[in-house]
């Protein structure tokens, strides 16, 4: 069984590594490509303002590594404001870009889902919303992109509580590009679908994946193909989308080794409705 890791790039190495260290045979096929800010003025600007803000909300570690990289010169992350984090991959980039740990807020390393529900669930006790300014950093195409259905429910959520609540696209995402050894990789797992399992951290990648597959080879792939996906939503996508065994874990190491290993063993069924 061979585990195709669907991060983005960087992302993506960095769990083939640790996925071997588990000793799980796991290769890196980037099904989404990161760029910059569609518009880095209103990053920067962004920047610029967080001294009137309560709370800056980061849907992932991309949106982190995007933001600050457009940090203009001079700007620092204000003493007091907090950072809010939906899940440990985007709370440890905040650290690594300089929060410090007593501005974040995310959920218990042990919660039972990363998502804006938990987010939600460890900000509320921490603030009286009326008043209050928050921002999130999220990527897309342009300000027109889509928020996202979790991301969308906490935006109504805190403005309900009486806060303001702005966005700003600090990166792209678009379909990756693959080079020969991601393009030999791709076609061993749409010639050895039995083979391969999926593992998606965003729903968005199955999109990606749904529209590279040949029309005349998804009646053969989807059915055989397993995926794991790290939340209940991108588990709804997987089942639409039409693959023969779904299962849920946690994105925490050992959460999704534990999965892979129980997908190693399984035979290919379908999940139920």
């Amino acid at each position: 069984m061979r585990v195709l890791v669907t991060r983005p790039a960087g992302q993506a190495a960095e769990w083939v590594e640790l996925l071997a260290g588990r000793g799980i045979d796991a290769v890196a096929l980037p099904l989404i490509d990161i760029e910059g800010p569609p518009d880095p003025l209103a990053v920067q600007a962004a920047w610029r303002a967080l001294e009137a803000r309560t709370l800056v909300i980061f849907v992932s570690p991309n949106a982190v590594e995007r933001f600050f990289a457009e940090r203009p010169a001079g700007c620092s992350w204000p003493p007091g404001l907090r950072a809010g984090a939906p899940g440990p991959g985007t709370g440890v980039a905040l650290c690594n870009a300089g929060v410090p740990a007593a501005a974040l807020v995310e959920p218990a390393r042990d919660s039972a889902s990363f998502d804006s529900e938990a987010l939600w669930a460890a900000l509320a006790p921490h603030e009286r919303w009326r008043g209050a300014s928050v921002l999130v950093v999220r990527g897309g195409d342009g300000d027109s992109a889509p928020i996202g259905r979790g991301r969308e429910w906490l935006a109504r959520t805190l403005r309900e509580a009486g806060a303001t609540v702005d966005f700003v696209v600090a990166y792209r995402r678009g379909a990756a590009r693959f080079d020969a050894d991601r393009q030999a990789t791709w076609e061993r797992a749409l010639a050895q679908p039995d083979e391969h399992v999926w593992l998606f951290s965003s729903s968005e990648a199955i999109e990606q994946l749904a529209a590279r597959v040949p029309a005349g080879r998804a009646a053969a792939a989807w059915p055989r193909w397993r995926a794991l996906a790290t939340h209940a939503r991108i588990a709804e996508r997987a089942r639409a989308a039409g693959f023969g065994r779904i299962v849920e874990a946690a994105p925490r190491l050992d959460d999704v080794a534990a999965a892979l290993r129980s997908l190693q063993t399984a035979s290919i069924e379908s999940p139920a409705p």
